[in-house]
């Protein structure tokens, strides 16, 4: 009698794990839109931290020495169809973007922005044959090639080494040479 009653427990608690569970309360049931509003409190609580300016703030200068002036963020990107302007502008945008330091504030913004503009500019000017055999042109694009080069290898947020920087800034003096003869 007690193995048929032990039997007869087993059977009920068999069937009783295997019988479907009842339908929960609406307050219990979780909306999709709840899980998805939680994960992006959740992201955004630990992605906005790595955004933050942790930088330290510089030591003021000493007596005799001028404070560093900030790096303004340019608000003059994009090309407007005039060549020499264009150039001008690209030139002095991959100037801004080479000379910054690592850590320098809206570095990797204006690294970004510089590398579409300078797509931009080439993809627009290559096709034009008057424009592609010049001088100028050909001594840009060159300099093109090797900063988005480096951002492509490196990312935006590392800093142009002094040895490519130095070449660049040959090549910047040579274009804006060149632009102002109008080669």
């Amino acid at each position: 009698m007690l193995t048929m009653t032990r039997l007869i427990v087993a059977t009920l608690a068999t069937a009783a794990a295997l019988a479907p569970s009842p339908v929960k309360p609406a307050q219990s049931v979780i909306a999709r839109r709840d899980v998805a509003a939680t994960l992006g409190a959740f992201a955004a609580a630990v992605a906005l931290p790595a955004f933050a300016d942790d930088a330290p703030a510089a030591a003021p200068p000493a007596e005799g020495e001028e404070a560093p002036a900030p790096v303004e963020f340019p608000k003059d990107w994009g090309i407007t169809s005039d060549y020499y302007t264009d150039a001008a502008k690209v030139v002095a945008h991959m100037r801004l973007a080479t000379s910054l330091e690592k850590g320098a504030p809206n570095m990797e913004l204006i690294a970004l922005n510089c590398k579409k503009e300078m797509i931009d500019f080439v993809s627009f000017y290559r096709r034009f044959t008057n424009v592609s055999g010049k001088q100028s042109f050909s001594t840009l694009y060159t300099a093109i090639n090797v900063l988005a080069g480096h951002y492509t290898s490196y990312g935006p947020k590392f800093p142009v080494p002094e040895k490519r920087r130095k070449r660049l800034f040959q090549e910047y003096a040579e274009v804006e040479k060149n632009i102002k003869k109008r080669r």
